[in-house]
Order: C-alpha cells, then sequence, then structure tokens
C-alpha cells in the first residue's frame, strides 16, 4: 500500500516513542489484520515495564522543561503539527479506513478533526486566562490563574484511532502537559504513524525529548498509567467497564480521570419534523462508522403520527446502502473491526428476538469473496419496545431500534431511561418542544440537538457525556481546564494586615 510507505510504516515497527527518538528493539508484539480483508497490516514491537519506566522518567524531565515555554510558543509547536498533518491527510486517512475499517471519507475527516483541533489549540495558547475577584480585605487583590498540570495519560479506543488522541493530546500540550498515549492495540500502526509525523517537527523545533510519548499494548499497559501517581491526569476513551476499572485504580491514588465512555444515543421525531431531515439525519447516526461509534444513532423515538411513514423512508433508504471495502468512495459502510465485534452484533440481534422485537430490515452477515474478512454485517431496523433489556444497552453495531410514542414527556422519559447519557437530539420544527427537549426537564445528556442527528460534534463545542458515560468533557470550549491545575492568589498590597473572623493579636 502505497499510503504505508508514504507514512514510513513497515512490516515491523517499533512501538515506544520519546517523543524524538524511538525505544526498544523491533519485534512481534501486536499485530494488526484490517477487516477490510483480513491481510497483516504490519506488526508493533510491545512496550516493556523497562521502557515504560524510561518513558515516564523522560516525560518528567521534559515537563520541568516544556511548562517554561510561553504558551503561544507551545502553540507554534501545535500549529506546524496541524501543518504537517495537512501534508499527509491523504495517507493518514487511507491508513484510518484500512486499518480500523471505516469509510474513506470518514478517515480522511478524522484528520481533518486532528487539524481542527490544532487551530483550535493554537487561538487558545493566548487565552489560557483567569479571574480578577474582589477582596473583602482593603488592599487587597485576590486572583485565579492555571498552572500546568504535569504528564497527562491518553487511553484510547479504535474507533476513532488518530482524532480523540488529537483532541487531548494538543490541548495538553499547549497547556504545557506532556503526554503519554497508550492506543487501543487493535489499531497500534494509526498511533506510530502519528507519532512519526509529530516526532519530525519536534526536531525541527528542538523540543525536549520526551514532550510528546508512545506505549504500545494491551490492558496491562493502561494499568501502569492509570495506577502510576507520576501521572497527573488520566484520559481515558473505552467502554463503561473500562472507564469504571480504570476510574477506579486512579481515584485510589486520588488522581484525576477524564472519562469519554459509552453511549446509548437517541433522536426524537416528533410529529411536527421535516422528515426528510430527520431520515436522513437517523440514516447517518446508525449506519456511520458501521455503529461503532461512542455518538452512533441507536434507538429512533418516533410520534405515533408519523411512525409508518418514517418506517417507510427508513426501509427506502437502508435498500439504498452499500456495504464493502471502505477504501472504495462508493461505499457507504465498511466492516466491523473484528469477528468479535461480529459476534457482539449477532447476540444482539439474538437478544432482541427473544424479548419480541421484529425487524423491518433484517440483519446478518455478508459472506462472499468482497467480504472474506468475515467482518461485513448488514445494517438493521428492528421495532421494539422501550423497556427491552437489549435496547439500554450498548452494543457497537449498526442496530437501530424504533419506538413509538404518543407524547413528548413519554419520549423524554424514554430517551432518558438508559445507563448512558452522551448524545441525544430531538427533530421538531415545534418551537416549544425544542425549548422543552433542551431545557432542565429534557435530555439528561451531555450532547443534546434540534434538526441535526446524534453524530458530528464540532471541536468548538465541549464533548462528553453524563452518567455512565463518565462525565468528562474534551476538545472545545473550557475543555483546556482539565489539564491545568488552578491556584487562588491573594496580594496584599496594604500597610496591615486584617485577619480572619477579625482576630487581633497584639505585637
Amino acid at each position: 500500500m502505497d499510503f504505508l510507505k508514504k507514512l514510513n510504516l513497515k512490516k515491523e515497527n517499533k512501538g515506544t516513542c520519546t517523543g524524538t527518538e524511538w525505544q526498544g528493539k523491533v519485534t512481534d508484539g501486536i499485530s494488526s489484520y484490517t477487516p477490510v480483508d483480513a491481510s497483516l497490516i504490519g506488526s508493533v514491537s510491545l512496550t516493556t515495564k523497562k521502557e515504560y519506566e524510561l518513558v515516564v522518567k523522560k516525560a518528567q524531565a521534559a515537563f520541568l522543561e516544556w511548562r517554561q515555554w510561553p504558551a503561544p510558543r507551545r502553540g507554534e509547536i501545535v500549529r506546524q503539527i496541524g501543518e504537517a498533518l495537512r501534508n499527509n491527510k491523504e495517507y493518514l486517512g487511507r491508513l484510518v479506513s484500512y486499518e480500523m475499517g471505516k469509510s474513506l471519507q470518514e478517515g480522511w475527516g478524522e484528520v481533518q478533526e486532528m487539524i481542527d483541533i490544532c487551530d483550535f489549540a493554537v487561538g487558545l495558547s493566548r487565552q489560557l486566562y483567569g479571574l480578577t475577584i474582589h477582596s473583602e480585605r482593603p488592599g487587597h487583590r485576590m486572583y485565579e490563574q492555571y498552572h500546568p498540570l504535569g504528564i497527562a495519560g491518553i487511553i484510547t479506543a479504535f474507533n476513532f484511532p488518530v482524532a480523540v488522541w488529537s483532541w487531548n493530546t494538543m490541548l495538553a500540550l499547549v497547556c504545557g502537559d506532556t503526554c503519554i498515549w497508550k492506543p487501543s492495540e487493535k489499531t497500534p500502526l494509526c498511533a506510530v504513524a502519528c507519532l512519526q509525523i509529530v516526532s519530525g517537527v519536534f526536531k525541527e523545533n528542538k523540543v525536549p525529548e520526551g514532550v510528546c510519548n508512545l506505549i504500545s499494548g494491551a490492558r496491562e499497559a493502561g494499568e501502569w498509567l492509570a495506577k502510576d501517581s507520576r501521572i497527573a491526569l488520566v484520559a481515558a476513551t473505552g467502554s463503561t467497564r473500562m472507564g469504571k476499572a480504570v476510574a477506579a485504580m486512579v481515584a485510589a491514588r486520588l488522581g484525576r480521570s477524564l472519562l469519554e465512555l459509552g453511549g446509548n444515543n437517541a433522536i426524537i421525531i416528533s410529529k411536527d419534523a421535516d422528515l426528510n431531515i430527520a431520515v436522513s439525519g437517523a440514516l447517518f447516526g446508525a449506519v456511520g462508522t458501521a455503529g461503532q461509534r461512542c455518538t452512533t444513532t441507536r434507538r429512533l423515538i418516533v410520534h405515533e403520527a408519523v411512525y409508518e411513514t418514517v418506517k417507510k423512508k427508513l426501509k427506502h433508504a437502508y435498500a439504498q446502502l452499500k456495504v464493502g471495502d471502505p477504501l472504495n468512495p462508493a461505499n457507504h459502510v465498511g466492516p466491523l473491526i473484528d469477528k468479535e465485534a461480529v459476534q457482539l452484533y449477532l447476540n444482539a440481534i439474538t437478544a432482541c428476538k427473544k424479548e419480541g422485537g421484529r425487524f423491518l430490515v433484517e440483519g446478518g452477515v455478508l459472506e462472499g469473496k468482497a467480504y472474506k474478512s468475515g467482518c461485513y454485517v448488514k445494517p438493521c431496523i428492528a421495532e421494539v419496545k422501550a423497556g427491552f433489556k437489549i435496547v439500554k444497552e450498548e452494543t457497537f453495531a449498526p442496530i437501530l431500534y424504533l419506538i413509538k410514542y404518543k407524547d413528548l414527556d413519554e419520549a423524554i422519559a424514554i430517551q432518558n431511561d438508559v445507563p448512558q447519557g452522551l448524545s441525544s437530539a430531538i427533530m421538531t420544527l415545534n418551537l416549544r418542544e425544542a425549548e422543552q427537549f433542551l431545557s432542565h426537564a429534557g435530555s439528561d445528556c451531555g450532547i443534546a440537538n434540534v434538526n441535526i442527528g446524534t453524530s458530528g460534534a464540532e471541536i468548538g463545542g465541549a464533548f462528553g457525556g453524563e452518567k455512565e458515560t463518565g462525565g468528562g468533557r474534551e476538545s472545545g470550549s473550557d475543555a483546556w481546564k482539565n489539564y491545568m491545575r488552578r491556584q487562588t492568589n491573594t496580594i496584599n498590597y496594604s500597610t496591615a494586615l486584617p485577619l480572619a473572623q477579625g482576630i487581633k493579636f497584639t505585637i
């Protein structure tokens, strides 16, 4: 593959990097097989505990110097990373598509998200603001300021193998932190490619070794970060089960964690909706990335007055979907990440049928030469009741559940009646319905949209959710505060020292 050569990837790659230097021996560790056709792309060596200790020490030493660089100067480094990503968008996007399985347009789109967060972080580097507060004491001034936090450990999932790393890393870098990245073992080559791009920028600018680091491994490597008191912040993206384990390990040492976990997202389609917009948003949300987004639309809550019309439109739309090689722009849906994901998809279909679900569009595994990896499945739609157990679970696959409702209060109650709380949407042209959905009595999710779907969050807004989604916020808005420590300062410029509670001493 030409894009592998352009990204300087080989059959065997080192998996440990200290920003500008690659560590360890090139040995078989993690083998990366593409879900496109099950062929071996390459392998990445596992990080040893000895190498991990080296990485942490390098990151600690680099932090002492990096935090002294003025924030706008750090922002200039991030700007150059953004330019390097622009130059490599074609190749990195193809790698994302090939290693993970999402469509080529989505692969390029993910790299564009990286570029966008670089742009955001560059501007942010001149806006790390604090507050000035009026003191109750004469001749005193109070203010708050933010300082670099330390080492940020970043654990990412396979479904967005590069973008989520960049959301955390670019903000952490302009805030003055150093970073250690533990990517998913299912997409290790994407991580190696990113660090090679970054290391080139670092070398040109004499950035201290250890500012941006990579470790490779499975669960054990993530546990090293979670349990290590030298890691000031652990930002983890993945399943709720994984997040609970990370949170417990980090909390045991009173560390900080930023969690982006499961989603079970719903769109409410009102009787006052523009149905063309509603169905288009639902289709993209349900089948994009083959249903493997945390913001995937998994539930469609439809008003009884338009239920049959929506069903008809959805069935027509699904009939036009093309499933196949994600590197072919003619295809809409690529494969699931691996056969384990396929089995979970089949289990969910079976569970749905056992509970009484009726499939409007049948699912199943696609067979034939074009689908030889065994990871291609049919996007499907099931008519269900809100109380079904399977409907309250997150399945990372293109399964859409249809639920009928009578009034908006019922619809919102159904929407909120799941353990997850990431993204939500309502399709309506009724202003009162829209405002109710966005009110205190409306959606309980971290993201709530009107007349757009549950996917497609913009870089400028803070991204994250509530309940079992973890409560974290990444990317835009004031999410940068996660990567800094806040300090309150009081300055006495008077000739007296008034004491608290009116206490006086005779001196």
